[in-house]
């Protein structure tokens, strides 16, 4: 069977976001464009390591140019997004694997989020041995601008902070 991508090149607008009060929020990635919106579901964690790794593709790719390139250094505040998630939210898969790119000819960051599936867990016992992957049923691939990628970086970032409760000592 083949899979299903979602695939958005560029989205009109691609966010993390939550469902919930803190403590208890359900973490999504949503992609839109025109009607069509795909969300899929995420752990914090895996928010938090994705907008890390956009940044350091980012400023890497920056530095490795001394700054000739269109890469913005900050987020666009033209492409700022803090807007709710799209309603209502059909959460397509949950996600699992996710791979981080960037594709030279079109200066695009490819993001691909594969589902979580039980046969991409290994145990200790199958270290050793060579695995196969099932094909996945469905794929959200997202490529988005420099300046959108910073802005989703800037985005996950306050998403992820507005969970946690101000210290009890510096308000902070």
């Amino acid at each position: 069977m083949a899979s299903v991508i979602h695939s958005f090149d560029p989205p009109e607008r691609f966010v993390a976001g939550t469902v919930g009060p803190p403590g208890q929020r359900t973490f999504f990635l949503q992609a839109r464009s025109g009607t069509r919106v795909t969300s899929v579901a995420l752990e914090k964690q895996q928010v938090v390591v994705l907008a890390e790794r956009i940044e350091e593709l980012l400023d890497e790719l920056l530095r490795s140019t001394g700054g000739e390139t269109s890469i913005p250094a900050v987020s666009p505040v033209a492409l700022e997004d803090n807007g709710p998630l799209e309603q209502p939210i059909v959460e397509e898969f949950r996600a699992g694997t996710m791979t981080l790119s960037w594709d030279t000819d079109d200066s695009r960051v490819v993001i691909e989020v594969f589902p979580f599936t039980e046969a991409a867990v290994v145990t200790p016992e199958q270290l050793g041995e060579e695995l196969e992957e099932p094909e996945p049923d469905e794929i959200l691939m997202v490529r988005l601008t420099a300046g959108a990628a910073r802005a989703f970086v800037k985005r996950a970032a306050q998403v992820i902070d507005a969970g946690r409760p101000s210290c009890p000592f510096c308000g902070g």
